[in-house]
């Protein structure tokens, strides 16, 4: 059924915008849901689990009330490192001056500092960088106890201010990618209707099969984003891809701990090996940053937005532009004419992915993959599948077919988990009765509402017989009657 509001939903590629203070009213995500949000995302970094189920409770009295399918992204703090408080809230530095990191909780100043990571004397060597406060501050390690204070001199930087964030781009840090408050939020989320589950500071494949292992310990449906912020990340970036169910670019550490120059060709390089494996691929992190006080983007913003968009990601993410912004609608109304003409302009570039013999999809996966070349030969309109877990929009999708892709499911959560992946527009379907009048059934939802019209070819996709819910196993061309 179509929605009851006027929605920008025509796009292929989606936008998650990040909930706070500027919009997380009622009226507020209704207005950005109007604007063009597909996916909110709740910053577990911020605000408390009352706020955040707020939040998500009036989201899905949205999804009901508008007949939507907005999806809920949880996103979880992970190992976030920080130096403490600061005598007078910061001090002057300059290059050459000697630094004094220590695990012990006290008042900064230049005899001593707190940083927040337990660990960091005893995984820290000598010479490796320190970045503090997204790099503008460099420091270099020239002595550690192994215990609890790290010696280390400033090469960049001119004032040190409390509470600032650190990366240590060099260091292969022990901390599990769960901290004690990500378990502690993560037993919350796992009591809400959450879509999605990002883990931050990714590191290994093992990461997000632990994440995995305990969400299906709470028999819970949501799947997990593994965020790729660390050099560590992008070297076993094949097995993350592999263990997860999608990947979000977190440019903002990512920027940090790599040389800046490496980011273009890495975001291309992590798009392209997401299609070609059918797994969705998030861009993040100052996407339209300047609209957090101004009311339109740079014509940089701009053109990277639209750069996403050629490259082919699914989504893109707003962060302190609609938790904290001035213009949060505005923004959201920005990305959504950028990324419609953008998408004008869009080719499929790269692999596409291939159905391998040793799974134990394979059968499905063939299927699946011919589905939209078989579309593009026949000059479909659209493609239509059912799907009990998601599988079968996934691969259609990583495609990137030219027709639009329908997906039907009795399962409302998975509708929503679904608005995050390019070009799939999210249908509820309970009927199910045979595979051809459920086929026929489908087609008639579509032509009523304006989608398909008589004449049309369309590609449906199912499973016989329909009532076993096997995996997808049938591909049928109709001629709308």
């Amino acid at each position: 059924m179509a929605p009851l509001i006027p929605i920008s939903n025509h796009k292929k590629t989606k936008i998650i915008a990040t909930v706070g203070p500027a919009c997380s009213s009622k009226e507020n995500l209704l207005s950005l849901v109007k604007a063009g949000v597909n996916v909110f995302r709740l910053n577990f970094s911020h605000s408390s689990h009352d706020v955040h189920k707020e939040v998500i409770d009036n989201i899905l009295e949205i999804n009901e009330k508008y007949q939507v399918h907005i999806g809920i992204l949880a996103d979880l703090q992970g190992p976030k490192l920080r130096i403490g408080k600061m005598e007078n809230d910061g001090m002057q530095i300059k290059p050459g001056d000697i630094l004094t990191f220590t695990n012990k909780e006290c008042l900064g100043n230049m005899d001593h500092i707190y940083m927040s990571y337990e660990l960091f004397p005893t995984d820290v060597e000598v010479g490796e960088r320190v970045m503090v406060d997204d790099g503008k501050i460099v420091l270099d390690v020239i002595e550690t106890n192994k215990k609890n204070k790290v010696k280390l001199k400033v090469l960049y930087g001119e004032f040190l201010s409390s509470n600032k964030g650190v990366n240590l781009p060099d260091t292969i840090i022990s901390q599990p990618s769960l901290t004690e408050k990500d378990l502690e939020d993560l037993d919350f989320i796992l009591t809400q209707r959450v879509n999605w589950i990002a883990l931050s500071f990714v590191r290994q494949g093992k990461d997000i099969t632990d994440l995995q292992r305990r969400i299906k310990a709470k028999d819970h449906f949501a799947k997990v984003i593994a965020k790729i912020e660390k050099p560590e990340a992008i070297k076993n970036l094949k097995s993350i891809i592999k263990a997860t169910d999608a990947i979000m670019i977190a440019r903002g550490d990512l920027g940090v701990e790599l040389p800046m120059q490496e980011l273009p060709g890495l975001q291309k390089m992590i798009i392209a090996k997401c299609i070609e494996k059918s797994k969705p691929v998030i861009v993040a992190t100052q996407m339209m940053e300047s609209m957090i006080t101004n009311p339109s983007p740079t014509r940089a913003e701009v053109t990277d937005v639209a750069n996403a968009v050629l490259d082919g990601a699914d989504a893109v993410m707003l962060s302190a532009e609609t938790s904290v912004g001035k213009h949060p609608v505005l923004v959201v109304e920005a990305m959504n004419k950028i990324i419609s003409h953008a998408e004008t302009q869009y080719e499929m570039h790269g692999k596409r992915s291939k159905p391998d013999p040793t799974s134990s999809t394979y059968l499905s996966d063939v299927l699946c993959l011919n589905a939209p070349k078989i579309a593009e030969e026949i000059s479909a309109k659209a493609i239509l599948g059912l799907t009990v877990n998601g599988y079968t929009a996934f691969k259609i999708s990583s495609y990137r077919p030219n027709c639009k892709i329908y997906i039907f499911s009795d399962k409302a959560y998975m509708l929503s988990t679904l608005s995050l992946v390019w070009g799939v527009s999210p249908y509820l379907y309970t009927k199910f009765t045979t595979t051809d009048e459920t086929i026929e059934d489908l087609n008639n939802i579509l032509k009523d509402e304006g989608e398909i019209s008589e004449g049309d070819i369309v590609v449906n996709t199912g499973s016989m017989p329909l009532h076993k819910r096997f995996r997808t196993n049938m591909l049928k061309i109709t001629v709308v009657e």
